[in-house]
């Protein structure tokens, strides 16, 4: 089997935070979902467990820490185009979340940030490799 990552996440609502996952352009592998979990696919090795609060604490003794108020973790989407970045975020702010902060350009990259329901956190960006600075001073 290759490497993959799986993220798990508490959240309240599970359908409605799939909902949300599926409108920034993840996949809802149903052989991995039941009433208090969505398997969300962003690509062939990379996952997103949606969990209910009752779910997730079965994996842990630690409490479910509060991310609308407090950063548990950021956790980063790269894409192929600007126009992406900007689709994927406009469909996400429809379907609820929100934007803490305007975009961050660096020259090289573009980067947009965007909350689910829950507060978790994702940064959306592209990033053109051809204008990163050769110079480290630059």
């Amino acid at each position: 089997m290759d490497k993959q990552i799986f993220i798990n996440l508490a959240v309240k609502d599970v359908q409605k935070s799939m909902d949300f996952y599926t409108a920034l352009g993840f996949t809802n592998n149903t052989q991995f979902s039941d009433d208090t979990a969505k398997c969300m696919v962003w690509s062939e090795n990379i996952f997103v467990m949606l969990l209910n609060h009752e779910k997730f604490s079965s994996f842990t003794s630690k409490q479910i820490a509060d991310t609308k108020s407090k950063i548990a973790g950021i956790f980063s989407l790269s894409l192929d185009s600007v126009d992406k970045v900007n689709t994927i975020m406009t469909n996400g702010l429809n379907a609820g979340g929100t934007e803490p902060n305007e975009m961050r350009d660096y020259g090289f990259m573009q980067q947009r940030t965007i909350e689910d329901f829950d507060g978790h956190t994702w940064e959306v960006f592209f990033m053109d490799m051809s204008k990163f600075p050769t110079n480290p001073s630059e």
